[in-house]
């Protein structure tokens, strides 16, 4: 059985989503950031960064921090979105998303939705380069169904969850249709539906 420790965020809902869609019986024990349950010493030990999400396996006594790194393990230990001829285009789409799509659109959170007026320069810098993002990846989805090709996998369900918060960004999700495409066509799947709603308070996935 695995054990997700997490929060409501984006890369918490990335290891549900995850867990959802292998099937594997798991249960969630929240970590409330707001409160700095991250800095207790007992979380520091799995999660030297003192970051969520960290899954415990519990058949084999292990556990894991970095949620990239987590959708690798389920992948490899379910056989499950992580085909293994796909493997290096996967991983070259989930450290894109990993270094690049979260950390510029969660720098763009900061700025433009949750301390907005405090710093025009850090508003413009990460509102442009999250339209790059949204742009970039739109020039990908014209050539390929999914971002690492014609199979769904572990780089789209790393990425979802961070275009699914397209409301905070206000960069216009339907003005890039491969992106909308790709954004629907994800939305629709029951486990990522289930996934979403980690926490179980009914919350959906925000519509284009």
């Amino acid at each position: 059985m695995i054990e997700l420790l997490t929060a409501d965020t984006p890369n918490g809902k990335k290891i549900s989503i995850m867990l959802e869609e292998i099937k594997f019986e798991y249960k969630i024990t929240k970590i409330n950031i707001y409160k700095d349950e991250q800095f207790k010493p007992e979380f520091k030990k799995i999660s030297p960064f003192r970051k969520i999400p960290v899954i415990i396996d519990h058949d084999k006594k292990i556990s894991l921090f970095e949620s990239g790194a987590i959708l690798i393990y389920l992948g490899e230990k379910s056989g499950k979105l992580y085909n293994e001829n796909q493997r290096t285009v996967i991983n070259q789409w989930l450290m894109g998303q990993m270094a690049y799509i979260g950390p510029m659109l969660g720098q763009h959170h900061q700025f433009h939705h949750y301390n907005p007026g405090k710093s025009q320069f850090g508003e413009n810098r990460y509102f442009n380069i999250s339209k790059r993002i949204y742009s970039e990846l739109d020039e990908r989805l014209s050539q390929s169904k999914f971002l690492a090709g014609k199979n769904y996998t572990i780089a789209d369900i790393a990425t979802f969850p961070w275009i699914a918060r397209h409301e905070w960004h206000d960069i216009g999700l339907k003005k890039f249709s491969n992106l909308t495409r790709w954004y629907k066509e994800i939305s629709n799947r029951e486990s990522v539906q289930k996934g979403y709603d980690l926490l179980n308070k009914g919350d959906r996935i925000p519509n284009v």
